[in-house]
């Protein structure tokens, strides 16, 4: 039974924070609520019996998803001020999602410690001395090639798309002029200047 209620609150708790992912206008709340999913999806994984997934999860998607907070914060024009401005306000919020969390986890543990979920007849068995690495790769590069394959190549397209729109032309950026400073002379570079007393020196 609590095998169940913990599947129905991370199953609830993702479509909740997915939908805020989208619907939130301020980027950064999009990355903490994608976080908040990710974390749960682990938790589903853990009671699915697939702790590798669940560990790729949490170290993989979200330690990425830093580095995409990182991003989001360098290209786009956040006011830090107003943002520090709510923090206060916010904070109340803020202690009760990470208790929430933190019982989720406790929740989660003591449901995968209980035996997991029953998926009944309908799945492959697999043999339980066939590591879960292992059985993922089998399928992975025998059953489901072609997908895993068009999955790196959207990865791929999207790479470039960003790449692209990186570096598209600004009239407000001075791009490096490899050549130009390679062919630089000392005397281009450097003047020597006898400036007299009391007197500036005009660049």
């Amino acid at each position: 039974m609590i095998q169940l209620i913990a599947f129905y609150l991370f199953a609830a708790v993702v479509i909740a924070s997915a939908t805020m992912t989208i619907l939130s206008r301020n980027p950064v709340h999009s990355v903490l609520w994608l976080i908040l999913a990710f974390f749960n999806a682990a938790g589903l994984m853990v009671l699915a019996g697939a702790e590798f997934i669940a560990m790729l999860l949490v170290i993989v998607y979200v330690g990425a998803v830093a580095v995409l907070f990182l991003f989001v914060v360098m290209m786009l024009d956040i006011d830090f001020t107003e943002l520090r401005a709510g923090v206060v306000r916010y904070a109340a919020v803020g202690i009760a999602l990470a208790l929430a969390l933190a019982a989720e986890i406790v929740f989660a543990v003591g449901a995968w410690q209980a035996g997991g979920i029953e998926l009944g007849r309908r799945i492959a068995p697999v043999d339980d001395k066939v590591p879960n690495i292992e059985a993922i790769g089998n399928l992975l590069y025998t059953k489901y090639l072609f997908v895993f394959e068009g999955a790196g190549l959207v990865l791929l397209v999207a790479m470039i798309g960003a790449i692209v729109l990186t570096h598209r032309n600004r009239s407000d950026v001075h791009k490096q002029n490899i050549n130009r400073q390679i062919n630089r002379r000392q005397k281009d570079a450097t003047r020597n200047m006898q400036p007299k007393v009391g007197q500036g020196v005009e660049l």
